[in-house]
């Protein structure tokens, strides 16, 4: 529907730390969660407004070890084509393209450098849903605002995303010892930026979620048991960011001003 914009965020969090994970978001964004109905499955829909902004469930069994993340999902025209160029391109598939009932299809994708992401193509839709509405909106606070890619090797990684999604590269900015960050654009709007692994063991895909006061953000983030890792840092363009560990490991961003407007 709008191949390469970033169109769903998921938690998996550590098996039996949903509720508390609800609990943290909720007072951090303001999010209401529900049940999603799903047999056999456990799975939260996360809504500011009336727009649902994420999804959260439990880690399994299927992984021991792994530590609970987020994961940034792509909007595309067609899951399984999506898949299969991700493979001839060096990537891998974790989750073969599959059916979510009454929302489209799905799969877990992994770039050549190991940065995990997920494809969504959702289900047709009459009228077609603006291209602002959903998870993804850079002037609404508690949706997702900015994706940020840590790589082993940027370069390639950008050439890997470039092929797949058709993003462009817009800014670089010099960040001395740590390298370039560059910044990259969906259909001409700057939507994320990728650099070197910095202090991250693995490369991965960040969250960065809107709010209206970076400070204030910072302040729930560590009253409700959270810890933030980095920032407030202004960053090009006049806001600030701060990049954080929920209570469970998951490490997340908020971006805004620094001040509640």
């Amino acid at each position: 529907m709008y191949h390469g914009k970033p169109c769903w965020f998921e938690l998996s969090t550590a098996q039996g730390a949903l509720a508390d994970a609800e609990d943290f978001y909720g007072k951090l964004f303001g999010w209401s969660v529900k049940d999603a109905g799903m047999p056999g499955f456990t799975y939260r829909l996360a809504s500011q407004g009336d727009e649902m902004v994420a999804g959260m469930m439990e880690l399994t069994d299927e992984n021991p070890g792994m530590p609970p993340f987020w994961m940034v999902y792509y909007d595309v025209d067609d899951a399984d084509a999506a898949a299969a160029k991700v493979q001839s391109m060096g990537g891998k598939v974790h989750v073969e393209p599959s059916d979510i009932p009454g929302t489209g299809r799905f799969a877990v994708l992994a770039d050549p450098q190991g940065a995990a992401f997920g494809i969504l193509q959702p289900k047709e839709m009459e009228p077609r849903p603006a291209v602002e509405a959903g998870a993804w909106n850079q002037k609404k606070e508690g949706h997702g605002n900015w994706v940020e890619l840590m790589s082993t090797d940027p370069e390639a990684g950008f050439d890997f995303y470039a092929e797949l999604f058709g993003w462009t590269k817009s800014t670089p900015v010099d960040m001395g010892e740590m390298g370039t960050y560059q910044l990259f654009a969906w259909h001409g709007a700057d939507i994320g930026g990728m650099m070197g692994l910095g202090n991250s063991p693995v490369p991965f895909w960040l969250s960065y979620f809107g709010v209206n006061g970076v400070d204030a953000a910072i302040k729930r983030i560590e009253q409700n048991g959270g810890a933030v890792l980095h920032g407030p840092m202004e960053v090009p363009g006049g806001a600030f960011i701060a990049v954080a560990r929920d209570p469970q490991g998951a490490h997340f961003a908020v971006v805004g001003p620094k001040e509640a407007t």
